[in-house]
């Protein structure tokens, strides 16, 4: 299986698992980092990780990075209607109607 050095020296097997991927990169920038690092440090390591791969890696993880996303999204969504819903729900509880 092939492995990706990032730029601090951890290495990242390319076994398809791409949470693996973000929480390297969390560990390995955002922590190492106190939580202090910038655009350019996040993306750097991101290009570095890219770069390394072969286009069937690069494949393999857009697809997932894709579907992640795309998950992500939809519960950020419908998280806010809920909010919506549950906002609306307190409203009528105070209404002087009964």
């Amino acid at each position: 299986m092939k492995k990706i050095k990032m730029l601090t020296g951890h290495e990242i097997p390319l076994d398809g698992d791409l949470l693996y991927v973000l929480e390297s990169l969390y560990r390995e920038v955002s922590l190492k980092r106190e939580l202090k690092a910038t655009f350019d440090d996040m993306m750097n390591e991101i290009v570095n990780i890219v770069g390394a791969m072969d286009e069937e890696a690069r494949r393999q993880y857009l697809i997932e990075s894709l579907f992640l996303n795309t998950v992500t999204y939809e519960n950020e969504r419908l998280g806010a209607y809920m909010k919506k819903l549950t906002g609306r729900a307190d409203d009528d509880k105070d209404s002087k109607l009964e």
